[in-house]
């Protein structure tokens, strides 16, 4: 399923035109007009010389030589990636920076992009079991899972010195939890969905410590015995130390910033707050996420979408831009369209200011291959030959040629030196 939303996703993106295709498309031909016309005048019209109207020809077809323009985009993107590269930056295509220039909202990931995913067990609060049973009964299942909170209790009973035992009829519901059978009775680990839907009975003094860990900013793990309620374990993910820092930069340059989780509302309001995230999407199950990020979309939002697993890789792929962190998954890190080598969230601050910044310097090549085009075609036409008797010879005409062809890639290799300014912050 992962995988056929990751081809749906990639499929859906429209090709991003090149500005300078378009800028050539139209500039050829009106070069090439504006050169006969000019023949013709001073030839047939104003009755110059064969020779005099071939040199007005000739100088203008060589001044026009559309070289710049070609080096224009294409010199930028180039060392603009390479560029990325040298900053832990890894941009797979130049749609990536084109694009990027343009967001207006980015979406986060929670688990292991704006947190270490590395959750610890924080609480353990036995209801109906002593909180030494509830612990060990819930390893015993959740070694089964690969998932961060069950590696999390996991590794908390074996801290604990506490002997787990094999369970039997393993079986993972999505976004929700787990089952298992150890020692012959049946347990259920995971959010109150599934015990909803397994009719689990949540009394009002559970519920209400719920709600604190929650409040916290902890994820309550719930345990099930024999589809009775059984107990809590809070785990606590701990959030990056840069992660404040780069909502703060993003939101300086007037993104969006939003925040998706399959956690609920309570615990990932919770962490939005401590991090400066306004907008939260929570308990969104794992193949949920691309629809979200499609939502957004519709609204007319450019979305960039920063996550690491392998739920993510669909989201990763529908999203704009997708921003994958270097430490996450294969399936996470083929589906992004820029990679951070590092696993720090400012680095994907620093790829949107490189893009801009690339972008920019385009935009500037651009402005001065048509400057010295349209300084000088006029010279290389006659314009100031019967008013001064100044013209442009060929010879002339092909060094502003190449001068323009030097300018553009100076510009560009300026790009080497650039350093995004969440780089200069220090903390990187």
């Amino acid at each position: 399923q992962i995988i056929k939303l990751v081809e749906s996703a990639q499929g859906s993106k429209p090709p991003v035109q090149r500005i300078a295709d378009r800028a050539v498309s139209y500039f050829i031909p009106t070069v090439l007009t504006i050169a006969i016309a000019a023949f013709i005048g001073w030839y047939f019209l104003l009755g110059s010389t064969l020779l005099f109207g071939l040199t007005i020809l000739i100088s203008i077809l060589v001044v026009a030589c559309p070289c710049a323009l070609g080096l224009a985009t294409p010199t930028a993107v180039t060392v603009g990636i390479g560029r990325g590269a040298e900053l832990g930056i890894l941009v797979k295509n130049g749609e990536a920076l084109e694009i990027s220039e343009k967001l207006t909202t980015v979406l986060f990931d929670k688990t292991g992009t704006l947190t270490k995913g590395k959750p610890e067990v924080t609480n353990i609060i036995g209801t109906a079991t002593d909180d030494k049973t509830l612990l060990y009964i819930a390893a015993s299942v959740e070694k089964n899972s690969q998932h961060p909170l069950a590696e999390a209790i996991v590794t908390k009973a074996r801290d604990n010195d506490i002997k787990l035992s094999n369970s039997e009829g393993f079986n993972t519901f999505a976004g929700k939890g787990v089952f298992a059978t150890v020692n012959g009775k049946s347990i259920l680990i995971g959010n109150r969905t599934l015990l909803m839907e397994n009719n689990v009975e949540i009394v009002d003094d559970d519920e209400e410590m719920i709600s604190k860990l929650e409040e916290e900013g902890k994820t309550a793990v719930l345990v099930a015995l024999n589809n009775a309620f059984s107990g809590i374990l809070g785990v606590a993910d701990t959030l990056k130390e840069n992660t404040p820092m780069a909502i703060s930069e993003l939101k300086k340059m007037h993104l969006e910033v939003a925040m998706i989780t399959g956690d609920n509302p309570r615990t990932a309001e919770a962490i939005a707050r401590k991090i400066g995230i306004d907008q939260v999407m929570a308990g969104v199950l794992p193949e949920d996420k691309s629809a979200e990020v499609k939502r957004l979309q519709d609204k007319g939002k450019v979305v960039a979408f920063v996550g690491d697993g392998i739920n993510d890789a669909p989201a990763l792929a529908q999203a704009d831009v997708g921003i994958a962190i270097g430490s996450g998954t294969d399936v996470a890190i083929e589906s992004g369209e820029i990679v951070l080598i590092n696993d720090n969230l400012l680095d994907a601050v620093a790829g949107v200011q490189l893009s801009e910044k690339v972008m920019g310097r385009i935009k500037l090549n651009l402005f001065w291959a048509f400057a010295y085009n349209t300084i000088l075609i006029p010279v290389a036409a006659g314009l100031l030959y019967p008013t001064f008797g100044i013209t442009f010879r060929p010879e002339y005409a092909g060094l502003a040629m190449a001068l323009s062809s030097v300018t553009i890639v100076t510009l560009s290799l300026l790009l080497k030196g650039y350093i995004p300014p969440s780089k200069k912050l220090g903390v990187v």
